[in-house]
């Protein structure tokens, strides 16, 4: 199974308080959350992996390409206007059947993830499974509405309803090769950003379920370092 990463960002948030790291090699529990992440692809099972980073990220750069990995590797280097056309640029690199993509700033527990990968991987009915949490602590969370049986029924910028719950996207997809035919048609007609993408595939029919994940946590802000690291010691 193919695994990608998008991390082509800026990370101004995170600039503008002070944090001159790179966010991609920010380090969480003794690790950058660039190498966190390659080591548990590698520990579920990637036949290849493949990384975007922006023009600017020259620090970034210089350590992925150090990197000796047992599996290909594929580092795209290329500034993008959003996470929807880094993902797109990725996917040349995605030959399999399934894939996993995620940003690079997201903090979950291996375990979690482990048992997600399996999940998909023992799926022969779903387009997708993309991972959710209840836990939310973003600015502008994408809300994710299921139904009884967990499949997914639409994404939205405020809680669906009142009494649903409050599920938001995780930032991690695994998706297959309809995934990515849906992405070209959205390229195609000028779309933007990851949640419409998201939304797109509800409404072109794909068979999406979701997968909750007790935690979920971006690293966008300063403060979100201590947080991940407490977190991930816990």
């Amino acid at each position: 199974m193919d695994f990608a990463i998008i991390a082509a960002g800026e990370g101004s948030r995170l600039v503008q308080e002070g944090i001159t790291t790179p966010k991609p090699l920010i380090n969480i529990q003794g690790s950058p959350l660039m190498e966190r992440l390659i080591r548990i692809f590698m520990n579920n099972g990637a036949t290849s992996i493949s990384v975007i980073v922006n023009e600017e990220m020259t620090e970034v750069q210089d350590f992925l390409q150090t990197l000796n990995l047992p599996v290909p590797f594929h580092l795209h280097i290329r500034s993008t206007p959003s996470s929807m056309h880094s993902f797109y640029e990725l996917s040349r690199y995605l030959t399999n059947d399934r894939f996993c993509l995620t940003t690079v700033d997201t903090i979950f527990r291996e375990e979690e993830f482990s048992g997600y990968i399996r999940a998909f991987q023992n799926s022969d009915t779903v387009d997708g499974l993309l991972a959710v949490t209840d836990f939310v602590d973003d600015e502008t969370p994408l809300y994710v509405k299921t139904d009884c049986e967990m499949r997914i029924c639409g994404f939205f910028d405020h809680p669906p309803t009142a009494s649903s719950t409050p599920y938001v996207s995780g930032g991690i997809y695994c998706l297959r090769r309809s995934g990515i035919d849906v992405l070209e048609k959205a390229i195609s007609e000028g779309m933007s950003r990851m949640r419409n993408y998201q939304r797109h595939l509800v409404s072109e029919g794909l068979y999406l379920k979701a997968y909750p994940f007790s935690k979920i946590i971006d690293v966008d802000h300063a403060e979100d370092i201590q947080k991940a690291g407490e977190f991930l010691k816990r």
